[in-house]
C-alpha cells in the first residue's frame, strides 16, 4: 500500500486529492483486490455521490462493497451457498456503517431533502470539508472493511 498507510488513512488521502467517496475506497484496497489504480478510479467514477450525485447508496459504502466483492465474492451464478455467504458479508458491512452513522444512503448521511442533485460536483474547499462528513465516511468505510480482512488474516 502507498506509504504504507493504513486503508482508512489511504482512502482519506485519495479523497483529499479530490477521488470521489468510492474511488477513494475501492482504490485503498489495491493491494487485496489486484486491480491496478486506473482501473480501480474508473470501476468506482460512476458511484460518487450516491451514484452519479443521485444522492442514494453512499459512495463509502459502494467502495467497500466493490472492494468485498473482489476480495470475498462469488463467481458461480448457480451456487446458492457462495451468493447468501457472500450477501450476508455485505449486509453485515453495510449494518456496521449504518449502525454508526443511521444510514447508508448518501442524502440521508449528508441530510439533503432533494432526490437528486446537480450533475456538478462541489469544490473542495476547506468550507465543504467543514460542511460534509464525506472525509470521516470514507475512513470509516475503509475502516470496516479493513477489519473484517484482519479478522480473517488473523484466524489463518
Amino acid at each position: 500500500m502507498e506509504n504504507q498507510l493504513n486503508y482508512k488513512e489511504q482512502a482519506m488521502v485519495y479523497f483529499k486529492q479530490g477521488y470521489n467517496c468510492a474511488q477513494s475506497v475501492l482504490a485503498a484496497f489495491m493491494d487485496k483486490t489486484g486491480l491496478d489504480f486506473q482501473t480501480s478510479l474508473k470501476i468506482a467514477s460512476s458511484f460518487g455521490g450516491g451514484m452519479g450525485r443521485l444522492r442514494e447508496a453512499c459512495g463509502a459504502v459502494t467502495g467497500m462493497f466493490m472492494a468485498a466483492g473482489l476480495i470475498y465474492g462469488y463467481d458461480d451464478p448457480v451456487n446458492k451457498t457462495l451468493k447468501t455467504e457472500h450477501y450476508r458479508l455485505i449486509q453485515n458491512l453495510a449494518a456496521k456503517f449504518r449502525d454508526a452513522n443511521g444510514s447508508i444512503v448518501c442524502r440521508d448521511l449528508l441530510g439533503l431533502t432533494n432526490k437528486i442533485d446537480s450533475p456538478v460536483p462541489d469544490d473542495r474547499t476547506e468550507a465543504y470539508y467543514k460542511r460534509r462528513p464525506c472525509l470521516e465516511l470514507v475512513g470509516m468505510a475503509a475502516e470496516i472493511l479493513a477489519l473484517k480482512i484482519k479478522e480473517d488474516e488473523d484466524i489463518k
